[in-house]
């Protein structure tokens, strides 16, 4: 029988002030799965029960792993981890041997509290994976050959390679990308041998509650600014601007086609609004769904059906795809892949994974990418991921 969720007796009841940051302190890197969402905050020790990693369908697998823990006697099993953004890749997808919850963390009045110094790092070596100026090459390449008519869209992306002489502390990072952005989604989950896959993701690929489902796509982004002025004019004009709305509203009827057959009524609005995270603006649409069948379409089944969109990798698909084979020089792993949870019924979230990194050792792979466009400029997009790094670059102590 699988061990049943348990809370140490020093922890704050579920639900009192206090019960989410208790789980973002107790996280220790290893076996432990830490996820906490806009509705949920999850603490998942051991593994109970590993997804299979084989041809047949991931949604699939996952509720065959969940049916067999329920069977066993874990009367609440989850699924926990990542899958990455190559279609044959190996998932790091788990049933944890015993689950702590808690509300969410932006509902934690004490995620408001200064949490660990990110401290000098100045003892930090970085490498960029390509340099800059090979990955503005490999913008230019793309806007060109899509100026030609070879394809519409593709998002590239490049990495740093952060080496450190001392152990990471994956533990204080996760706490500062956690208390910087609450309402986000945050994570650190075992991503394969000595790997650990952490990260901020701003972006809901797609929840299922019951009948219901929501998914947010973000496209078209801009950095924020330290001046208040500033920062309002950078939102004002990202609201106007012809290029990001194009590269949103792409995304969005990518998303509405994918969803479509799954729902009796699926409201997509007109147009899309603001949403900031500490580093960045983005354009944001939230569709929402009633499902034709629950017990037909698990959250995963969704977001199966939705991953890649063009938010991450571009359109048509396999063209992009073969341009990012083609242009960067590392493979992505679970970054622009999808990151979350799923139980016994269904229920779920499922994240872009964004804003992330994985570390292994003493080394931390920082990952940003940029939609790239007809209209868009090399320097713009190289610009945009210096500013995506950001997040993870304040939570280390490091600068580019």
């Amino acid at each position: 029988m699988s061990a049943s969720p348990s809370v140490p007796a020093d922890s704050p009841p579920v639900g009192s002030p206090g019960a989410a940051t208790a789980l973002l302190e107790a996280y220790r890197p290893g076996s432990d799965r830490f996820l906490a969402t806009p509705r949920h905050t999850f603490l998942g020790s051991g593994s109970a029960a590993e997804v299979p990693h084989n041809d047949r369908p991931v949604a699939l697998r996952v509720r065959e792993v969940l049916e067999a823990r329920r069977r066993a006697g874990d009367p609440a099993p989850v699924v926990i981890g990542a899958l990455p953004f190559a279609p044959d890749g190996v998932p790091a997808l788990a049933v944890p041997r015993s689950v702590r919850r808690a509300p969410a963390l932006r509902e934690d009045p004490l995620i408001a509290l200064r949490g660990p110094d990110a401290g000098h790092r100045a003892d930090w070596r970085i490498r960029e994976v390509p340099a800059a100026a090979r990955y503005g090459e490999a913008v230019a390449s793309a806007v060109r050959r899509m100026r030609a008519g070879e394809f519409d869209k593709v998002v590239l992306a490049r990495t740093l390679e952060l080496t450190s002489p001392r152990p990471l502390d994956l533990a204080g990072m996760l706490s500062r990308l956690a208390r910087r952005d609450p309402g986000g989604y945050t994570f650190a989950v075992p991503s394969g041998p000595g790997r650990t896959f952490i990260g901020a993701s701003p972006e809901l690929l797609v929840a299922r509650r019951g009948g219901r489902l929501v998914a947010n796509p973000l496209a078209g982004s801009a950095p924020r600014s330290g001046e208040l002025a500033e920062d309002v004019r950078r939102a004002a004009a990202l609201l106007e601007s012809p290029k990001d709305l194009h590269e949103h509203a792409v995304v969005v009827d990518a998303v509405r086609e994918a969803l479509a057959p799954f729902c009796t009524r699926l409201e997509v609005p007109e147009r899309p609004t603001l949403t900031r995270t500490a580093t960045m603006w983005h354009l944001s649409t939230t569709l929402t769904g009633d499902l034709t069948d629950p017990d037909a379409a698990s959250a995963l089944d969704l977001a199966s059906a939705l991953h890649p969109t063009p938010a991450v990798c571009g359109t048509p698909t396999e063209a992009a795809r073969a341009v990012i084979a083609e242009s960067e020089p590392f493979d992505r792993g679970a970054y622009t892949g999808m990151l979350g949870w799923q139980d016994a019924e269904g229920d779920g979230e499922w994240v872009v994974t964004i804003r992330c990194a994985e570390a292994e050792g003493t080394t931390l792979r920082l990952f940003a990418g940029a939609g790239v466009v007809a209209q868009s400029s090399p320097d713009a997009e190289t610009a945009e991921t210096g500013a995506k790094f950001r997040t993870f670059l304040d939570a280390v102590g490091a600068t580019l």
